[in-house]
This record gives C-alpha cells, sequence and structure tokens, in this order.
C-alpha cells in the first residue's frame, strides 16, 4: 500500500500567490484602480483578492479613505514581509530565465556620479562587444550601507575596505581642476585669475553630496590648496550655488550658469568634446584619494565577470 506523506500545514494555509501580488500591488500604489493598471487586471479582480485576503486573515488590511487606501497596522507587517518575498521570487526567476537564455547576468555597483558621467555614454561599446550579458548597475552614496542580500560582482569605489570577499584593484587618484563652457569663459576674462574665479558664480558641492567623490573638496578647500590667502565665503561672490547633486552641478556649468569644479574622471570626455574648458591651469592632485576597483572573490573567474573587469580596466586606462 501506497504511503502517502504528511500535509504540509504551512503550504497548505499559505494565501494565494495571487492574493499576495493583488495585496502588494495595492499597498504600492494606495489605489485599487492604479494596481489593476500595473497587473493588468479589472479593478474588481483586485478588490476580490484583497478580500478574500482579508477573510482569510480575519482582519483589515487597508482604511479606505476616498479613492486611496492606506495599510492598517496588520496591513504593514503584511507588506514588509510580503514585498520582500516576491522581490526575492522575482529575482530568482529572472537568474533562472537568464541562464536558460544562454545570457550572464553582472551587477555592477557605483556611485550615482560615476554612473551618470563616466559609465553611461561609454556602456553602449561595452554591449555591442558582448552581447549576451546583461549589465544589473546599482547606484548609491553610502557603500558600507548598501541594502543587505545585493553582493555585487564588481564596484567602483574610492572606499578601500569596503567589506570581505573582494579583491582590490587601484584605479587611479583623484584630480580636482575648475571647468566651465568656453562661451562662459569668454563673457567672463576674469576667470584666467584665481582672484577673478573667487569673484565668479561658484557652483559648489555641498557636504551632503561628497560622498559621491572626495568628501573633504569644495571651492574653499580648492582655493586653500592653491594659495592660502585666498578665503571664499558665499557673501564674497556674485552667486553662490550648493547641490547634493554633482550631476546638477555638471549640467549647470555645460548650460554657462557658473564655474564648476571638475573631477578630472568625471569631466575628462566633456573637455575632450570642447563642451567645458579649463580657465586656470591649477589642478588639486590627490594623491591620497584613490578609486578602486572590487572583485567578488566568488565570481572572480567568472568569464562574463572577468569581460566586465578588463572592459573597465582599459576604460580606465589600467593595466594589470
Amino acid at each position: 500500500m501506497t504511503k502517502h506523506s504528511q500535509p504540509d500545514q504551512a503550504l497548505m494555509k499559505m494565501p494565494s500567490f495571487k492574493a499576495m501580488r493583488a495585496f502588494v500591488a495595492a499597498a504600492k500604489y494606495r489605489n485599487f484602480s492604479r494596481a489593476a493598471d500595473a497587473l493588468c487586471v479589472t479593478q474588481a479582480a483586485i478588490s476580490r483578492q484583497i478580500r478574500d485576503l482579508e477573510l482569510y486573515l480575519g482582519t483589515e488590511l487597508f482604511i479606505r479613505t476616498g479613492r486611496e487606501v492606506r495599510l492598517t497596522a496588520p496591513g504593514t507587517a503584511l507588506f514588509d514581509a510580503a514585498q520582500l518575498s516576491l522581490l526575492n521570487i522575482f529575482q530568482a526567476t529572472e537568474r533562472i530565465r537568464r541562464e536558460k537564455n544562454d545570457k550572464h547576468s553582472l551587477t555592477l555597483c557605483c556611485s550615482p556620479a560615476l554612473s551618470g558621467l563616466w559609465l553611461s555614454h561609454r556602456l553602449r561599446h561595452f554591449f555591442s562587444a558582448n552581447p549576451d550579458v546583461d549589465l544589473n548597475i546599482i547606484t548609491t552614496q553610502h557603500f558600507l550601507a548598501i541594502e543587505p542580500g545585493i553582493h555585487p560582482d564588481i564596484f567602483i569605489t574610492k572606499t578601500s575596505d569596503l567589506r570581505p570577499g573582494y579583491l582590490r584593484i587601484p584605479l587611479f587618484c583623484e584630480v580636482v581642476y575648475p571647468v566651465c563652457t568656453p562661451e562662459y569663459l569668454a563673457a567672463h576674462p576674469e576667470l584666467s585669475t584665481l582672484e577673478g574665479m573667487r569673484q565668479s558664480t561658484l557652483l559648489d558641492l555641498n557636504p551632503y553630496g561628497r560622498s559621491q567623490l572626495t568628501e573633504q573638496v569644495d571651492w574653499d578647500v580648492w582655493f586653500a590648496f592653491q594659495s592660502h590667502d585666498l578665503q571664499i565665503s558665499a557673501a564674497d561672490t556674485p552667486h553662490y550655488f550648493s547641490s547634493n547633486d554633482y550631476g546638477l552641478l555638471v549640467q549647470m556649468a555645460l548650460d554657462g550658469q557658473g564655474l564648476a569644479l571638475g573631477w578630472a574622471h568625471l569631466v575628462g570626455h566633456l573637455i575632450e568634446q570642447g563642451r567645458l574648458v579649463r580657465p586656470v591651469a591649477e589642478e588639486l592632485v590627490l594623491k591620497g584619494s584613490l578609486q578602486y576597483l572590487m572583485i567578488n572573490e566568488k565570481r572572480q573567474d567568472d568569464p562574463a565577470c572577468v569581460r566586465l573587469k578588463d572592459w573597465l580596466l582599459a576604460q580606465f586606462g589600467v593595466q594589470v
């Protein structure tokens, strides 16, 4: 006589996948209609799934206020668990799907500034040479506090002691110099001197954004390194603008709105294109501030990861 396994109570009592997906969508969009649009189903289907789930749990998951809904305390607890679980399921199925399609999936982590100003216009060359590689880019300003469970294959970062399990390759030391458009320089010939620059419109990276680049460098520090008797303050300039978004500062400089500090590895291609110029030859070379390529030891021999590593090193002009 065939023996049957005992019923798995946990699996039997688990809510349906459709119900959990409807619940997460409704909680995310705070509206049943928007949740229905996101899942390509009807609003009635969403409402029915939520109602069945609430009946099963014996509690309300949402407070209905007009067209919008918000989570109750039990709903919040369920959403925190369900959203992460569904995300893990999605990522696992995507990995399997890509492997089935003979695709290699790699994750690269870098700062928003490096992603937007250095990586974005180069990636087309990598993809044209490596059509079998899918690349997932994660940008962060806080490499030491990256989300748990995420283990990028490669980091590009100035943090040398990032975490165990990664190999480190030095890339370059950072070089910082002023930049503006040729038109802005022509309209402000005084920019050819440090004193004239100090009286110009300065676009500055505030402390909240310096983790993207070299944390200790702003206009005040840059001038101090060039000439100790030049001290800058907002009151000394016609217009002083600061932001934590370095990409915004570069774009404002490109739009002719002022003078920005340019990190050579981020704005060098814009100078080569003639879109930005250096009004003075002075620069700050930060020999103690290195950028590194960090490689996950578990993937160091993976052929796709090796190709990405070699391509990145070639882009930075580094030979290993």
